[in-house]
C-alpha cells in the first residue's frame, strides 16, 4: 500500500475511531452534533463583517490600481533582496487573498514553466506565507481586544521574511 493510499484513507479511519470512541462513551451524537452547529451560527454570524471587510478591500486594492502601482515601485526592491520582479504581485497578494493568489501562482508556472527560478520563488513564496487579513478577521472576530496592528504586522513581516529566505533557498539549492 502506497503512501498517498494510506493518507487517503487516514481522515475517514479517524472518524471512524472518534465514532466508536463516542459510542462506547455512551455519547448521544446527533445531539451532540446539533449543539455544536448551534454554536456556530452566532460565530458566523460575528465573523461575517469582518470577512466582508476583507474581502471588499482586497478587491478595492486590486481595482483601484494601487496593487499594480505599489508592484512596480517595489519591484527593484524586491529583486535587489533576491525576490524576482514576477512574484512581487504575488507576494504583495497573498496576505489579501488566497483564492487570487493560487490564480496567480497558476498563470507564473503556466508562463515561466514549472521548473524555472521564477516558478519555485513563487511556490515558495506561496506556500511559505499566509492570508493573514483573513486569518485576522477571523480571529479578531471573535477576540475581546482588538488591538490588530502588532499581529498583523509581525505576520507580514515574518511572511515577508519566509519569501525572501526561500528565494535564498532556492537559488542556493
Amino acid at each position: 500500500m502506497t503512501l498517498s493510499r494510506i493518507a487517503a484513507l487516514l481522515v475517514p479511519l479517524l472518524f471512524v475511531a472518534v465514532f466508536v470512541y463516542a459510542l462506547c462513551k455512551k455519547v448521544k451524537l446527533y445531539d451532540s452534533f446539533t449543539a455544536g452547529v448551534k454554536e456556530a451560527i452566532p460565530l458566523a454570524v460575528s465573523l461575517f463583517p469582518y470577512l466582508a471587510a476583507i474581502l471588499m478591500l482586497s478587491e478595492l486594492f486590486e481595482q483601484s490600481g494601487l496593487s499594480s502601482a505599489l508592484t512596480r515601485m517595489l519591484a527593484p526592491v524586491f529583486s535587489a533582496l533576491g525576490i524576482p520582479a514576477e512574484i512581487t504581485k504575488l507576494v504583495l497578494l497573498k496576505p489579501f487573498s488566497g483564492s487570487g493568489s493560487t490564480a496567480l501562482l497558476s498563470e507564473l508556472l503556466s508562463a515561466y514553466g514549472a521548473d524555472s527560478y521564477i516558478a519555485r520563488c513563487a511556490c515558495v513564496a506561496y506556500g511559505s506565507s499566509e492570508t493573514v487579513f483573513y486569518i485576522s478577521a477571523v480571529y479578531f472576530s471573535s477576540a475581546k481586544k482588538k488591538r490588530l496592528f502588532l499581529p498583523a504586522a509581525i505576520s507580514l513581516l515574518s511572511n515577508f521574511l519566509a519569501v525572501v529566505l526561500g528565494c535564498l533557498l532556492c537559488r542556493v539549492l
